[in-house]
């Protein structure tokens, strides 16, 4: 009666093993699942890689104040005056307002000068009161079309795209090491699950062997099997105990909390089970991924917004080309304001006025040649780049949908030989409560079994890293 109560006990456990499994998960562990989307939250929120890469946007919208700088009006005025030996020798002031103008790259300017005095150079004199101006300064030439100021602008607003592109390729690269670590974790969790039960079960049985040697219904060489077998599991156990802590510890260094400080994963806590994880992809999906890759992948935005700026850079070169013509023009009076009384020929009209004009131009313009030269080379090296990183990004896209649909299947296939081998374990544990099967023979099958378990729970592993790799080459990350 003892022989077949105990035998039957351990055919019980078998049959029942994946019910009692994931009933505890269910039970005991429930709140203490570390999930996907948890770790989503914390390394996407406080993750300080992440935040260094949202600065890449704030330094690149900073450059774009910087080149709205060049627009801003300017103020200046001077003053200088000497009185020596009774003399008044000169009394100067200057002041000026110049509004750049996006149009034309033209500066308006509003002035008054007032330079009276013994010794004053007759041809920049004024009348006491002073004299108002205003004026236009305006390229025909070199910087009608683009100069410097609307370069830089223009360049560094095509910059703030190529940042921000590049921001999210670099959330990209830590959510894709994140994720990677933590399927790491959770298949030396599903190990370690797995041999635990095998040490709990070994136990089981050598207590159930002993027990029977020492009734004599069993020979002592089958307690020794018994044994020998805990003793190799606990062996696993231990090691892959250290694997487990290790793999904690990777996940962990991806977590940190909104003040800054690093967090660590709880040692009772675990990651999604085996049962939950798995699911497929169907070629509309991969379809829909490619057309994202090649229109948004954030390496492909980058060289494009780089193409861009090579293209306002090459209109500006271009535009250096000309000979530099800039003219110069001011409605002169000696009017302060629009309520005094102004003699006409003193008031702003077409007969006060100062102009004139600078030519320069270089005969053989070999630097700009040059610069424009290097800028064609440029481009053509860009467009070459953007082509083999299309073609790139999409092979490693297709690539990723072949390993995954690769790991379905052979999740599919390791599926049903578990349940098989269990067949054969439960068949073998009547057979040997029949005494027609020995102790090796059941150790071997469920040594068998339990490898086939681990080798599931890998094949999960590189599926769902599998299915992240798919989603990092495509340059998104998953929902």
């Amino acid at each position: 009666m003892i022989k077949v109560g105990l035998t039957g006990l351990l055919l019980l456990i078998w049959v029942f093993i994946p019910n009692v499994h994931a009933e505890n998960i269910q039970s005991q562990d429930s709140v203490k699942i570390f999930s996907i989307k948890d770790l989503q939250e914390l390394v996407l929120r406080n993750n300080p890689v992440i935040r260094q890469a949202d600065l890449l946007s704030d330094a690149a919208r900073a450059k774009v104040a910087q080149a709205l700088g060049s627009f801003d009006p300017t103020l200046k005025a001077s003053f200088d005056r000497k009185q020596f030996g009774g003399t008044d020798y000169y009394n100067r002031w200057a002041s000026e307002l110049k509004v750049p103008l996006w149009l034309a790259g033209a500066d308006l300017k509003i002035g008054f000068d007032r330079n009276v005095g013994t010794y004053t150079n007759p041809e920049t004199t004024t009348p006491v009161s002073g004299l108002s101006g205003l004026g236009l300064s305006l390229p025909i030439g070199q910087g009608l079309l683009i100069d410097a100021r609307r370069n830089t602008l223009r360049q560094s607003r095509v910059m703030v795209n190529y940042a921000e592109a590049e921001r999210v390729n670099e959330i990209n690269k830590v959510w894709f090491q994140a994720i990677k670590d933590y399927w790491n974790w959770f298949y030396a969790h599903q190990q370690y699950a797995l041999i635990r039960r095998g040490v709990e079960l070994a136990n089981t049985r050598y207590i159930a062997t002993r027990n029977q040697t020492l009734l004599g219904d069993k020979p002592a060489i089958d307690s020794v099997e018994a044994f020998i077998t805990v003793q190799e599991r606990s062996i696993q156990l231990a090691k892959i105990g250290i694997e487990v802590q290790n793999t904690r510890l990777l996940v962990s260094n991806h977590l940190w909390d909104e003040k800054g400080n690093p967090l660590e994963l709880p040692e009772d806590a675990v990651a999604v089970h085996a049962d939950s994880v798995a699911a497929g992809m169907s070629s509309f999906q991969l379809d829909t991924l490619l057309h994202t890759a090649e229109d948004n992948h954030p390496k492909l935005q980058m060289l494009r917004s780089k193409s861009v700026q090579l293209a306002i850079e090459r209109n500006y070169l271009r535009e250096m080309l000309k000979p530099k013509l800039n003219l110069t023009g001011s409605l002169l009076a000696t009017r302060r304001d629009f309520t005094s009384y102004v003699p006409e020929y003193y008031d702003i009209g077409w007969n006060n006025y100062k102009v004139g004009f600078d030519f320069s131009f270089p005969l053989f313009l070999r630097s700009a040649r040059g610069k424009l030269n290097e800028n064609r080379v440029k481009q053509l090296d860009l467009k070459l780049d953007l082509q083999h990183q299309t073609r790139s990004i999409l092979t490693n896209v297709r690539s990723s949908f072949n390993d995954l649909k690769a790991y379905q299947s052979q999740l599919a296939i390791q599926t049903q030989s578990i349940i098989n081998q269990e067949t054969l374990l439960r068949g073998e544990l009547q057979k040997f409560e029949l005494g027609e099967s020995t102790l090796f023979l059941i150790n071997s099958r469920e040594s068998k079994l339990i490898d086939m378990m681990m080798k599931r729970a890998e094949l999960v592993t590189k599926y769902q890293q599998s299915l992240a790799d798919l989603y990092y080459q495509a340059g998104v990350i998953r929902e």
